[in-house]
């Protein structure tokens, strides 16, 4: 049973006024709270978001954040992007306000199961094959957390039948209290959002906060593969295992090209690896995590299977986009830290020109020099983090700092030769010149559909002349 929440006459300030904010506002209010939102942007640039609040009975304390704001509250809730260590939460936790995420709130709301996907790299498209292969299989299935419908948004709907799938970000776990998934799964551990956090020690130890809360007979699937998640397992619940590189005691692995599922010495093929309809080993990793989740959520092998092979991708994850004069191009804009551009370009075998760069998240980007020296034709730079880039992967490739994303394209296009593959993984985050990964991967897609345009006018008017 989950610990419910009376919200009703609570004093609740809702600290951040992006998508999750205002869910969060509008869901406390209707539960009858007295809910103040704080922004630290002024009312001009909120537009309709803040006449929408007013609607709701929301108070509004805009442009920056009023301590005295904080320390009158009962319950403090704060949005993914708002800093957990902000100086008017630190005191407010000091009075013993307590100061939660949104998934915190709806965890105590939603009714059903709950599976609950992290790691550095492949979430949303974990989440999304996960949500996929169960709604394949007939079971009633919701989708949402940081994958871009908040999980308030999905209470509404929720029943106890329901599996509902979540993607759950560092963020999202730093404010967590006793949020308890029935199944927690982490895909891998590498530094991210070194900006934010002041160690990857840290950033870990956010992620392992998934089940920290879970008890014997809950579940956890975990990365075998990956020893920065070996090391620090977790001691409570149930664990499965996820690998391509080994057989598992329990859960999901490859051998001769088939997936299997393993558990207490009997074994289940699940799908055939050549089934996989995405690009890269990351991919496989992805789909290994997936089939465990599905099938400890009730998914029957054939359902699996089929989940598998009708499943489309993930806009801005290694999307194709178009081919022009014979060269492919790919937007991956959702990688946004160096792993995930590392795992972006070993899914191509070359010759390859990579567009880089957008605001650095702390980390190094050496660890693309060998793989970019063995697949690049060259590097095209945009963004705040262009000279560090630059400097880090020093004369491995030929480098080329374009400034915008609109300039890289030309210059990709115009360096190009038929047979190569433009692929957009930044290895940063798109803060500096985008709203969000998504803007930057819309605005990558239009300005290749101009260069296909472009193209076939020129067809059209050299066939018109001859």
């Amino acid at each position: 049973m989950r610990p419910g929440i009376d919200l009703a006459g609570k004093r609740v300030l809702v600290v951040g006024l992006a998508r999750t904010g205002v869910v969060t506002a509008v869901f406390a209010t209707g539960y009858g709270a007295n809910v103040t939102a704080t922004d630290e942007r002024p009312e001009a640039e909120l537009g309709e978001t803040a006449a929408k609040l007013r609607a709701a009975g929301v108070k509004l304390a805009l442009g920056g954040h009023d301590s005295d704001s904080f320390a009158n509250q009962d319950l403090i809730v704060v949005s993914p992007g708002v800093a957990a260590k902000l100086p008017a939460l630190e005191l407010a936790r000091a009075r013993g306000i307590p100061v939660w995420s949104e998934v915190e709130l709806a965890w105590r709301f939603l009714r059903g199961k709950l599976i609950a996907i992290t790691g550095s790299n492949g979430k949303t498209t974990t989440t999304s094959l996960v949500a996929h292969i169960l709604q394949t299989a007939a079971i009633p299935t919701l989708i949402g957390g940081n994958i871009g419908t908040p999980l308030l948004a999905l209470v509404q709907h929720s029943r106890d039948t329901t599996v509902t799938v979540a993607e759950i970000s560092s963020f999202q776990l730093e404010t967590i209290e006793k949020f308890r998934p029935e199944i927690g799964l982490l895909l891998n551990l590498t530094p991210d959002h070194l900006d934010r956090h002041t160690s990857f020690d840290e950033y870990a130890l956010a992620k392992m906060r998934m089940f920290e809360n879970q008890i014997e007979r809950d579940i956890a699937i975990l990365n075998a593969d990956d020893p920065e998640i070996t090391r620090r397992m977790p001691t409570k619940p149930r664990i499965f295992w996820f690998s391509r590189q080994k057989r598992v005691a329990a859960g999901t692995f490859l051998r001769d090209e088939q997936i299997f599922f393993r558990n207490e010495g009997s074994e289940v093929a699940l799908a055939r690896r050549a089934e996989i309809p995405l690009r890269g080993e990351h991919n496989v990793e992805n789909v290994l995590a997936a089939c465990a989740a599905a099938y400890l959520s009730g998914a029957d092998p054939a359902s699996i299977a089929s989940g598998i092979k009708t499943f489309k991708g993930v806009e801005h994850r290694l999307e194709f986009v178009a081919e022009v004069s014979g060269v492919r191009f790919y937007n991956d804009s959702k990688a946004t830290n160096v792993d995930a551009a590392v795992k972006a370009i070993e899914a191509f075998p070359g010759p390859l020109i990579v567009i880089l760069g957008g605001k650095d998240k702390g980390s190094p980007y050496t660890p693309l020099r060998e793989l970019l020296r063995e697949r690049g034709r060259m590097a095209i730079l945009i963004g705040a983090a262009a000279d560090k880039i630059t400097d880090d992967l020093g004369d491995a490739i030929p480098l080329t700092n374009a400034g915008t994303l609109d300039r890289a394209v030309h210059l990709a296009m115009q360096n190009a030769q038929p047979g190569d593959t433009v692929l957009l993984a930044p290895a940063c985050s798109s803060f500096d010149q985008f709203k969000n990964y998504e803007h930057r991967g819309r605005a990558f897609k239009e300005l290749v559909a101009r260069l296909e345009n472009q193209n076939q006018s020129a067809a059209g008017a050299s066939a018109q002349k001859g």
